[in-house]
Parts: C-alpha cells; structure tokens; sequence
C-alpha cells in the first residue's frame, strides 16, 4: 500500500461494516487519537492497525488528528474521554518520557496513561548529507575533531532523543558542537542533506527513503540492536558510545482508569491486528519494525527506567523548559 494512499482528512472514518457487532465495549465507533498530523509515521501506523482492527471487529474505527504541543494535545483530549475504551490513542513512547521533560503538561505521565499494547519499534540513524567527505563513522569523527567547536548536529525537537543523542555524542567524543533545533525531522533533513548542517540523529522512519534514495548517508544507529533495514550497520554502543542507546515505540495508549476487562479486551483485538502478516509487512514498508507487546507492567517499568535516564540528561545538559 502507498503511503498516498494512507494520508486521510483529519477526521476518517475506517472501515464501517453493515453488520456491526456489539463487541464487549459496545457498538459505537472506536475513537482512535493520533497526537501528529495526518500523513505521518504515527497517523500512518494507526490507520494501518485501525483498519485492520475495523476489519477483525466489524466496527468503524475512526482516526482523529489532534496535533500540537510535542503530543501533549491529542494524549490530554484522550484523557478527558469516558475511560470505558471507546477512545484510545496512538504515538509514540517519548509522549511518557521526552516530552514532558522540557514542557508542562497537564497530566502525570506514568500515572494517568497506560500502555494498552506496543506494536512497532523504531531506531535512530546517525547520518550526514550525501556528500559529506566521511564515508564510514571514523572517517565522520576525525572530520568532525578537526572542526571541534565549528561543526554542528541538528535536532528535531528540543529534549527529544534526536537532541539527546547529539549532545551525548559531542560531549563525550569532545566535539565541541552546536546544536541547531528544528520544528521536526523534514525541515532539519534538508539542511542536513543541504549541508548546512553537519550531522543529525534521526527517527529510521522518516531518514529510510533518504538513505535509500542516496540523499543521506548512514553511519550507525542508536537501537539496542542493528537495524533490520542495515544490518551490516553498526549500533553506537558497538561504536564505543553505550549512553547513545535509543529506541523509539509506536503504541496504543488509553487512560489508567480504563477496567481491567476493558484493558484486556483491548490488547486482544490490537495485538491480533497488528500480529497479521499484511499489517506487519505495511509496518515494515514505512520504517517500523513491528514488535507486539501487551505486557502493560513491563512497558510501565521500562517507562519509569526511561523517564529517569532522560530527567538525568536534561539535567545534565541544563535544557530549559519549553
């Protein structure tokens, strides 16, 4: 399936059955909440599943764009829902541990939120424009020392990991770096590709068609493994920097007040969408390694480690609230 073919109007109904069934959480709609605009990784990934939900329930499922403030938004419109799990939400895991780092939010994130099922993963790609002089990772570091305090990294987001990584990595290889901030990974791509800017740690989402299309060049990247897309690429713990250690997840979220019937009923439906093989590979095709979990406590204590590690690197680094 084209990703064209995945960008909807804000508000999309998917898939509406003639004969819908009265499933244990009712017969209404299914409200699922992405906290991005439409057309993007995590709007694409919850169409994807949604559609496939719609399918396995006979239900409509319908998609509702609620962009703004890192996520925040969409995750407070969800809260603010019946917690009877006729509204859920999908993004990603630095809506818990990132975001509220550097912002105010209205809500406690490890509290308030809970994890109802993971259903992809994501790693982070060191990479240059294209025709950067380095061609392999020592080649970028000793091009790098020789500008120590000239070159740059960019960010896609002030406390995000794009951020993170790119001062963990000039702090600790003393490179003396400027960090150069954008409002997301497009904007910042450009003038990576374009030159202007040195380097950048990115999601493997949106740097995968550059990669491909031979407008950026990989050097390694930051998951807890090497990339299905790279194998032969190595991580940045291989590399000698084991604090560049990160992995971005795609999950459903809904309220912690939700039932525990609900909560289960809801994990079965999800992780039986997103364990067929159509929806896997669809995943697969956008840049999301598909990784289903419905384990709930172990996705809140891997929250609260994650939580810690980024409060310590904000503060380390001193970086300022939004």
């Amino acid at each position: 399936m084209k990703l064209k073919q995945l960008a909807r109007p804000a508000l999309v109904l998917i898939g509406c059955s003639l004969a819908l069934s009265a499933w244990a959480l009712g017969d209404k709609p299914l409200k699922v909440i992405v906290p991005a605009p439409a057309g993007g990784t995590t709007d694409i990934a919850a169409r994807v599943v949604g559609q496939q939900i719609s399918v396995d329930i006979g239900r409509p499922v319908i998609v509702e764009n609620r962009p703004g403030a890192s996520g925040s938004i969409g995750l407070h419109a969800m809260l603010q829902a019946a917690p009877d799990g006729d509204t859920i939400l999908v993004g990603p895991n630095n809506l818990l541990v990132e975001s509220p780092q550097v912002m105010k939010v209205p809500y406690d994130p490890l509290k308030d939120v809970v994890s109802i099922a993971r259903v992809a993963k994501t790693s982070y790609a060191l990479v240059t424009g294209a025709s950067y002089p380095a061609k392999d990772f020592q080649g970028l570091l000793a091009q790098l020392k020789t500008r120590k305090g000239k070159s740059s990294f960019a960010n896609y987001g002030n406390g995000t990991t794009s951020h993170y990584s790119g001062l963990i990595f000039s702090d600790q290889a003393d490179l003396g770096m400027q960090n150069v901030g954008y409002p997301g990974s497009p904007p910042a791509l450009q003038d990576v590709i374009g030159g202007q800017v040195d380097i950048m740690f990115d999601g493997m989402a949106t740097s995968l068609p550059l990669i491909k299309g031979g407008k950026l060049r990989l050097y390694a990247v930051s998951g807890k493994s090497r990339s299905r897309y790279f194998p032969d690429v190595p991580t940045m713990t291989e590399l000698g920097y084991p604090e560049i250690q990160f992995q971005g997840q795609i999950r459903f979220y809904g309220s912690s007040k939700l039932p525990p019937d609900v909560l289960a009923k809801l994990q079965a439906i999800i992780k039986k969408a997103a364990d067929a093989p159509a929806v896997q590979q669809k995943l697969f095709d956008v840049g999301l390694e598909p990784d289903v979990s419905v384990d709930t406590p172990a996705m809140l204590a891997e929250d609260k480690s994650l939580f810690q590690r980024n409060a310590a690197i904000v503060k380390k680094f001193n970086i300022q609230l939004n």
